[in-house]
């Protein structure tokens, strides 16, 4: 079995660290990856961490996973509220897929509390800040473990 997670990450999750710090905090993307690296090879795990703004690009990685990955952590961003297209794709993946949330969006705006990827995610996990990426890969972790 593979031993391979991605991470996706949508649109504006490049400017962690400086868009909305409040809402998001101070660490960056980077930063991010760094501690899910660390993390997923403690577990013997290999992770490939990609983010775009484009809709397109994060359909093309779920479609790669499918050959290739164990399991899937996404941030879909904004799309998360609009893209049936990356509902569609999630979909076609046999995998676990969790969801990932920075802020808590239910004590956000209301169009924010609906969410077309959680028709398809095993796990939401929102509102731990940039710590829900690693809680995202220790259950992705236990989840291929225990497949194994």
């Amino acid at each position: 079995m593979s031993r391979l997670i991605f991470v996706l990450n949508g649109p504006n999750l490049n400017l962690l660290g400086k868009r909305q710090p409040a809402i998001y905090g101070h660490e960056t993307l980077a930063d991010v990856e760094a501690g899910c690296r660390k993390l997923a090879s403690g577990h013997g795990l290999d992770l490939r961490f990609h983010q775009s703004n484009r809709e397109y690009e994060l359909i093309d990685w779920i479609h790669e996973a499918r050959d290739v990955a164990a399991g899937i952590a996404i941030n879909p961003g904004a799309f998360t509220h609009t893209s049936i297209a990356i509902l569609d794709a999630l979909n076609t993946f046999e995998g676990p897929v969790l969801e990932v949330h920075i802020s808590n969006v239910h004590k956000r705006e209301h169009f924010r509390h609906h969410s077309y990827v959680s028709l398809r995610a095993d796990g939401v996990i929102a509102g731990f800040g940039v710590q829900g990426y690693e809680l995202a890969v220790e259950r992705l972790a236990w989840l291929i473990g225990k497949a194994a």
